[in-house]
């Protein structure tokens, strides 16, 4: 039974970690719903993460080293052709600076809030399914060279609201570029890009934690059997969203947060 509670710990957080329905906001029903110190467990939380900050990485790989490798080389030849990357991780950086401030300050009061009135949560699933259908047949023109930088802070204010259980950063920030007039594969390229610095922000803050109250060595193993379920389904889970959005049929999971919602609002108030 353990084994089969840390493997449905870990396809919950690949399944809603990469699509637009919110991890953070499921976390929180499953906790209130199934009352388990499973949904607490911080070690759990880091390994479950890492798993699918592993799958992100290994899908844009070829991107995260291109940038990389064209920003170094900016900064030591300052050759116009290497601009462009440089100028992308110059936009990635805005765009993640408003989540990070917003969540040190508001991150913990936020968490008190929610786990004596998780009915909230459901009110942030609505925000995410009617963003999402704001933006059903959008389909913009610009390429990643076309970002300007007040879309980067545009897009970087709405990921800051994403610290909200229930509002799903994928969503908002897919919505945001796509209101920017990035185009889809673009917006889901930058919505990713972004989810990368978010996350090692999130085990860093995480770690000292950690350290604190150290690791069960007993629970290492089922801790590994839920990270490869997480990476399996994160990895799925991204070219299953890259799919529907393309084919413009993101307005699925509004139809499914709908539900969600309204379950949680009516159980939980």
């Amino acid at each position: 039974m353990d084994i089969i509670k840390y493997i449905f710990l870990g396809i919950l957080q690949g399944i809603t970690e990469p699509l637009p329905i919110s991890s953070s906001g499921h976390i929180y029903v499953c906790k209130a719903l199934f009352n388990t110190s499973l949904f607490s467990d911080l070690n759990l939380e880091i390994f479950l993460n890492f798993a699918s900050f592993i799958a992100i990485l290994i899908i844009l790989r070829k991107d995260i080293f291109d940038i990389i490798k064209g920003s170094l080389k900016y900064i030591r030849y300052r050759r116009e052709k290497d601009k462009k990357k440089f100028k992308y991780l110059l936009l990635m950086i805005i765009s993640t600076i408003p989540v990070g401030v917003i969540g040190l300050i508001f991150n913990q009061s936020l968490s008190d809030l929610l786990s004596k009135n998780v009915f909230i949560v459901g009110f942030g699933f609505i925000v995410t399914a009617l963003a999402l259908i704001l933006v059903m047949n959008e389909d913009g023109k610009k390429d990643d060279d076309e970002i300007t930088y007040m879309d980067a802070i545009l897009i970087g204010l709405c990921q800051a609201v994403s610290i909200v259980p229930g509002i799903s950063r994928c969503g908002v920030v897919l919505v945001a570029c796509l209101l920017c007039g990035l185009k889809k594969e673009t917006s889901l390229k930058y919505t990713f890009m972004l989810y990368l610095p978010v996350s090692v922000g999130t085990m860093i803050l995480g770690i000292g934690d950690v350290i604190t109250i150290g690791i069960d060595i007993s629970l290492l193993i089922y801790y590994l059997i839920g990270m490869v379920f997480a990476c399996i389904t994160t990895y799925i889970s991204y070219k299953w969203l890259s799919k529907l959005l393309v084919g413009g049929k993101l307005w699925a999971y509004s139809i499914y947060l709908f539900a969600v919602a309204l379950f949680t609002i009516i159980y939980f108030i």
